[in-house]
């Protein structure tokens, strides 16, 4: 495990397109799964993806996945399970101090990182591991999320188009969703 592990790292740049487009794919497939029920597809999904990422990057299943931040290296592997960077222990040539034989995972994380496209996200601070979700599949919940953020984001155009055309919404009404502030300011003009 830890040579594929290791493996992962020094190709984060492919695996990160690949992260890249199975996100893409889970977007464009909400409107099925969301028919078929994300509670229902959980359980085989959450499966594969163990199988998967327990292969490649020895996952321990947090259920809150930043493979894609932290340059393929899986900050679970840390016998400290520290989140957001290397403790004062790393020892000279990058190995742990709790396991003199592993590669710190920080310092794997951050070569790895250099080498991918946004390799910069590495410097997010990232939230503590939220242990009711562990099992749980973050490809579902990734998914789900970048949608949510699509609806919004749309629905938000959509109401600023509205705001910026009051009087384009009396005489085309269907155009845009009518919000209680865009009648109160049609209703001022």
């Amino acid at each position: 495990m830890y040579a594929l592990r290791r493996f992962a790292v020094r190709r984060s740049r492919q695996f990160e397109w690949v992260y890249q487009r199975l996100e893409s794919l889970l977007v464009s497939l909400d409107p099925l799964l969301s028919k078929l029920g994300y509670a229902r597809l959980e359980r085989p999904v959450a499966a594969v993806e163990r199988v998967t990422k327990g292969l490649l990057f020895d996952c321990k299943m947090c259920g809150q996945c930043v493979l894609s931040s932290t340059g393929m290296s899986c900050p679970m592997n840390c016998p400290k399970q520290l989140r957001n960077g290397p403790c004062g222990g790393v020892r000279p040539g990058g190995f742990c101090e709790v396991k003199p034989d592993m590669r710190c995972v920080w310092v794997e994380a951050w070569d790895g990182a250099s080498r991918m496209k946004h390799g910069d996200k590495i410097g997010v601070v990232l939230p503590p591991v939220d242990r009711r979700l562990e099992g749980s599949s973050a490809w579902l919940r990734a998914s789900r999320e970048r949608v949510q953020q699509l609806t919004e984001a749309t629905e938000a155009n959509r109401t600023a188009l509205a705001r910026t055309y009051p009087e384009a919404r009396a005489s085309a009404p269907t155009s845009a969703p009518l919000t209680e502030e865009t009648r109160k300011e049609g209703a001022a003009r």
